[in-house]
Parts: C-alpha cells; structure tokens; sequence
C-alpha cells in the first residue's frame, strides 16, 4: 500500500501544468457525489482519490502512520481482509467527509481517511501497545513510549475538535478533519469482523 501510494505521488510529479486536471478528474469532487450518487464513475473517483497526495509533507506523513500502525493490523487480518478493510474505511470516510461538505467542489485526495480507519483497528486490537512518540519539552526532544489508547485517543478528541470548530466557523478547511473521523470510528466498529477467528477473542 505504501509503494502504490508513493508510486502514484511520483508520477503526479511528472505533470506539471496538468497536475490540477488530474486531480480534478480522480479526486473525491463532494458536490459531484451528491449530484449523482454512487455511480460507478464516482465509485472510481473515491477509490483513486485515496492514491492521490496534496504535496510531500501530505504523503509522507499519511505514509508514517501507515507504515508504524498498518503492518500489525494487517497481521491480524491478513493481506486479502486487510486491503477490503483499507478500502471499505476509505469509502466510508470520504462519505463523512461529503456529509458534512455536500457542495463543495474541492476535490478530497488522500489516503488519511483510509489511514484513520487502520488507526481505529489498532486501538481495538492493541489499546495497551506503546506507541514511541517524539515529545517537545522546552528546548529539548524526548523520544517516550505513549500507550496506543493515550496517543490515538489524543489524536481523535483533536481531530473532533477541529471538525467541531470547522462545522462552527462554517468555513472550508484545507484538512478533512470528518473524513479522519468517519474513517475512524468505523474502523473500530468494522475490526472484528476482519480480525482472523483466533483474534476474536484477544480484544
């Protein structure tokens, strides 16, 4: 998942001038989905739109956290489950995302949707691993061990939060904060009926 997403970053760096239509003929385009609904142009156009990135930090920080969380939860589920799951919490975090934005016409790109779905399978799978986190205190960087259900849990409240305060602003936002927690909140619902049988029970 990593490789194809970097791999499809690398070719939008070829296009130059035609970087935008691209984008806006693969990305998510809310107002389109409501318009017509879950055509299957527009089923393809939220499938792509997870492969697309807005620029390095976007695609290499989505990366991070798919590289640190994602491999253990695919170890629960196996490859096959796994990539349903990807693309299942994908789908439904861009909904959440259209819900809460209906008319816009910005496109949605990213796989952080996707990403915080995996992030809500590893609360439920492994609340108690620890999570090595870089914390700032004064001048300098400690590297600590952060119990996953402390560190995603902080990481959830801050992106309800921010949706809270976009939805309040009225105001579009560069971040699809919704999008992060639709993809959330079911991929913890969504886990165990993915986690391999002889996980069932190790919640």
């Amino acid at each position: 998942m990593i490789a194809t997403n970097l791999a499809v970053f690398a070719y939008e760096m070829t296009l130059g001038r035609q970087l935008e239509p691209f984008i806006f003929q693969y990305g998510a385009i809310p107002a389109q989905l409501t318009q017509y609904g879950f055509t299957a142009d527009q089923a393809g156009r939220l499938t792509s739109a997870m492969f697309l990135h807005g620029g390095w930090f976007h695609v290499l920080s989505n990366m991070l956290y798919l590289w640190i969380f994602g491999d253990n939860v695919e170890d629960r589920m196996g490859h096959v489950k796994y990539f349903i799951f990807y693309l299942l919490t994908g789908y439904i975090a861009t909904i959440a995302h259209v819900l809460t934005a209906p008319f816009s016409t910005v496109p949605l790109v990213g796989a952080s949707g996707a990403i915080a779905g995996v992030l809500g399978a590893y609360l439920v799978l492994f609340p108690r691993a620890r999570v090595l986190t870089l914390v700032f205190i004064l001048f300098f960087i400690q590297i600590v061990p952060i119990p996953a259900v402390i560190f995603l849990g902080f990481w959830f409240v801050l992106q309800v939060l921010s949706g809270m305060a976009g939805l309040a602003a009225q105001a579009a936002q560069g971040v699809a904060f919704w999008a992060h927690i639709g993809g959330f909140v079911f991929g913890m619902l969504l886990v165990k009926l993915f986690a391999r049988r002889k996980y069932a029970n190790n919640y």
